[in-house]
């Protein structure tokens, strides 16, 4: 897409950025505050008793964490579609409003949990509205900025704690008025509707702010033929190509959905064997063989440097993969191990402790981004009050929820943490390590790719051994325990560690690996691999009963401990083999 004449956009500026950015740092913001304060809530919702004060549905945690892992991995694959709509039909913009919108009906339709079918449809408009939204506000972001390189890297900066604040409130806040029995899953819900509607009426009546940029689909001629000779070879889809890609995207699509609704109720669409093979086995595994076929022999008609740098990054994806099925139990087996395993009632000094610290993570962040809406506010008012006050009045509404928890936390004779409490920590550490981490990957201690990548697998394993450590007094087959709660700080601590190794310079590589005409299929494959190993969360995570029954729950998390650390190895001792392949990429 072509932005035209947008340099005006440079000379209106907040904090020595466009005020563009910051708008879409707040859109960005409440998405994600909506996204995490539901996922959250999902697999505790699903598996609370039907009986008590907060009633859940009472499902097993092998269900409940079936249609999470669906969940999560269709929410990765819908962007490939949505920001292929977005190029060619309606625009990044457009796609963003729409995204914003079905997001909130779906966030609405899930807070109407006294019925399964809203809960069905809530989950759908979700997946759907995601893959409007999620690829095209970076998409609007790289066009601001696309004639400003230099100032890219502290956009995207300012851009990512914009995503760590949202996950941040939304886990905070919809887990505490979602698991209080004065409020309910309900109300937890559909507060992260509210804020998905504030973010999409916020950007809907600024969105003029950003000029021409993602008002409608042009042809960007500027990078049509920026390739090197050895790289501008042209490999058009042949039929026998886009027909097996369309087998395999039907038969994927089809086994994520009945993943969970065979295990949810009798119905199966693989129900049959295909010799000592079930037809869901069956099913999936004939299509990863087809779609290791289809990347072969793409792969060998390209020219060699090219083939070279294509294999380097699905060497890259395929860890990518693993990491993300031990980093999504997070939502998964985590929040079970916090919510049943974890002593969460706290006394005496250490509720006094834990009311200091909770006060302080919570406040200072949201004074700061107080501050910045307050710059924002001042900057843009008179040209775009609405939205302005849209903007602030979803602030005065986080504000409120906010006192009203500290001070019935700072109320109460002991203090019960949130189950959902520890999923914040991931955000706080990322907010607090992130620019550390960024100074080392700008400094001559660089690593290469593989080492970053080993690094952060062997940091992840290093947090599950934390855990296995911690659950060596659960009893075998377990359904409660009482282990302290620094097993799941430390966890988090290191997953998070890792997570910045490996999360932020992903698609950096990609978009230096392969050339521009490529980009938008490398990062389908790169989004496909994290939808994988989302699925196979899910999946692992559903294992927890049977491998806590017979054997422990330290075997359950020692899993997650070895194969994260075996491949961190293992890709670093490939070092000198993807040096090669990548050709001079650093």
């Amino acid at each position: 897409m072509s932005t035209h004449s947008n340099d005006h956009l440079m000379h209106t500026k907040v904090l020595g950025h466009p005020e563009g950015l910051f708008v879409i740092f707040f859109t960005e913001m409440w998405e994600r505050f909506s996204y995490y304060g539901m996922r959250a809530l999902l697999v505790l919702f699903l598996t609370s008793s039907i009986l008590g004060n907060n009633p859940g549905w009472g499902w097993p945690r092998e269900s409940a964490l079936a249609i999470y892992g669906s969940y999560t991995s269709l929410a990765y694959l819908t962007p490939i579609l949505g920001g292929y709509i977005a190029d060619r039909i309606i625009g990044y913009r457009w796609a963003v409003i729409v995204g914003a919108s079905l997001m909130t009906l779906g966030h609405l339709s899930m807070a109407m949990e006294f019925h399964s079918a809203f809960m069905y449809l809530g989950l759908f408009l979700l997946v759907i509205g995601n893959g409007f939204f999620k690829p095209n506000m970076t998409s609007v972001l790289s066009e601001m900025y696309k004639k400003y390189p230099e100032k890219k890297d502290g956009a995207y900066t300012i851009f990512y704690m914009g995503v760590n604040a949202g996950a941040f409130l939304g886990m905070l806040l919809c887990g505490y008025i979602g698991e209080n029995p004065n409020w309910g899953w309900s109300y937890g819900f559909g507060l992260a509707g509210i804020f998905m509607l504030v973010g999409m009426l916020q950007f809907y009546f600024t969105q003029n702010i950003f000029g021409t940029i993602g008002l409608k689909p042009v042809l960007d001629k500027e990078n049509a033929n920026t390739e090197s000779p050895e790289e501008s070879t042209q490999n058009p889809f042949s039929k026998l190509d886009i027909a097996l890609i369309a087998i395999i995207a039907l038969t994927g699509l089809v086994w994520v959905i009945n993943d969970p609704l065979s295990k949810i109720t009798s119905f199966n669409l693989f129900s049959f064997n295909v010799g000592s093979l079930t037809g869901s086995n069956f099913a999936i595994i004939g299509a990863l063989i087809l779609f290791v076929f289809i990347l072969v022999k793409r792969i060998s008609q390209y020219t060699p440097v090219l083939r070279d740098k294509m294999i380097a990054v699905i060497v890259l994806a395929f860890i990518t993969i693993f990491f993300w099925a031990s980093f999504e139990q997070a939502g998964g087996s985590m929040t079970i191990f916090a919510k049943d395993y974890t002593a969460r009632i706290l006394e005496g000094d250490s509720k006094i402790a834990f009311n200091i610290v909770n006060t302080l993570i919570t406040i200072i962040p949201l004074a700061i981004i107080s501050y910045v809406l307050f710059k924002l506010f001042r900057q843009t008012f008179g040209r775009y009050a609405l939205g302005n006050i849209i903007l602030a009045s979803g602030f005065l509404l986080i504000w409120i929820i906010v006192i009203y928890m500290l001070k019935n936390q700072y109320n109460d004779v002991q203090a019960e943490v949130p189950a959902t409490w520890f999923g914040v920590l991931n955000s706080l550490f990322i907010i607090t390590f992130a620019p550390l981490v960024s100074k080392v990957w700008e400094s001559k201690y660089n690593p290469f790719a593989t080492y970053k990548n080993g690094i952060g697998m062997i940091l992840l394993g290093i947090g599950f051994a934390a855990l296995a450590f911690g659950s060596t007094s659960i009893p075998q087959g377990a359904k409660v325990a009482s282990v302290s709660m620094m097993w799941l700080v430390l966890a988090y601590f290191f997953h998070t560690m890792g997570e910045l190794c490996i999360s932020p310079v992903g698609l950096s590589y990609v978009s230096k690996l392969v050339p521009g005409r490529m980009i938008a299929i490398m990062f389908g494959i790169w989004y496909l691999a994290i939808a994988i190993g989302n699925k196979i969360a899910g999946t692992m995570g559903g294992m927890i009963d049977q491998i806590t029954a017979q054997y422990s729950m330290t075997t359950f998390f020692l899993i997650f401990t070895f194969i994260p650390i075996g491949l961190g190895i293992f890709i670093m001792l490939l070092t000198p083999l993807l040096k090669r392949l990548m050709h001079g990429v650093h």
